[in-house]
């Protein structure tokens, strides 16, 4: 159970996804494929749901890629072209995973789109992309996996979204990407309500720092940041965590990854960061 502080307080934790199906979102790069890695070392079937089948010139990265990684750490991958934003594909891309592992036991809402601008500078385009991907497709993927997810032993949704900080200081600067990325946090406290009775959990992770990515080498600061990041494996490890955890056990909550791994022992980040030393930069919503 959870303590007062929303800590686990002698939580019983299961120690492999040895078996398990991981259906991902987003998962070809990024801290999507470092969760699918981390899971293949347990023997995790991982279902790769993204839409870059082609190499991308400063997005590195594809489905195929992404299971060939899979595979050689461990697990076993299927990889699948997904636009979260379309309802058929997420639903064939569902029904394919259970026919070919036997079921779902966790989904993973990683998919996301950023554009941090004012609103007199955010295009229409770009405002329905980052809620039609971040809250809409969130909602979308959690709908049709739940299903699957009630039938599983241990059922997990975790959302890669940030607390309810409902602060002015995080919505001033680019209201509408904050506006959805919440909306993929208030997915999390709706339904974790809603299904808390149906053996399913439904979390949500976010970095204390800034992780390095592609978006953060491309659209967040380059290089200059990159070095004040961690790498995406504290993230991975995080995840992996909560996923190991019963499912009865730790619901509703929006978990920091470096203190949810505070609970489970870890005091050494250092192996983390991307540049040894380095002060890191705190990512946004903290």
């Amino acid at each position: 159970m959870l303590d007062s502080r929303g800590a686990i307080a002698d939580a019983p934790v299961v120690t492999s996804l040895q078996g398990k199906t991981l259906f991902i979102t987003g998962a070809s790069r990024g801290i999507g494929l470092a969760i699918a890695l981390r899971a293949a070392k347990d023997g995790a079937n991982i279902v790769i749901a993204a839409k870059t089948t082609d190499p991308h010139p400063k997005l590195p990265g594809t489905i195929y890629s992404a299971a060939a990684e899979v595979e050689a750490a461990g697990g076993k991958a299927l990889p699948l072209v997904v636009d979260v934003r379309e309802e058929a594909q997420v639903e064939a891309a569902i029904q394919k995973a259970v026919e070919i592992f036997g079921g779902i036991d966790v989904l993973i809402n990683n998919a996301s789109a950023i554009h941090l601008t004012g609103t007199e500078h955010t295009p229409m385009k770009r405002y329905d992309l980052m809620h039609q991907i971040n809250t809409r497709g969130t909602f979308l993927c959690s709908q049709k996996a739940l299903p699957h997810l009630r039938q599983s032993s241990n059922g997990h949704i975790l959302n890669i979204s940030p607390p309810l900080n409902m602060e002015t200081r995080w919505f001033a600067p680019h209201v509408a990407y904050t506006m959805a990325k919440f909306g993929m946090s208030m997915c999390v406290l709706g339904m974790a309500g809603e299904l808390k009775d149906q053996g399913v959990a439904v979390n949500a992770l976010w970095p204390r720092t800034v992780i390095a990515t592609a978006a953060v080498q491309n659209l967040l600061g380059g290089e200059m940041t990159m070095r004040a990041s961690r790498k995406p494996d504290i993230m991975a490890d995080a995840a992996h965590a909560i996923l190991t955890t019963p499912s009865a056990e730790l619901t509703g909550q929006f978990l920091v990854d470096e203190d949810f791994l505070r609970t489970r022992g870890v005091v050494d980040f250092d192996g983390y960061a991307m540049t040894p030393g380095a002060e890191l930069l705190p990512d946004y919503f903290i």
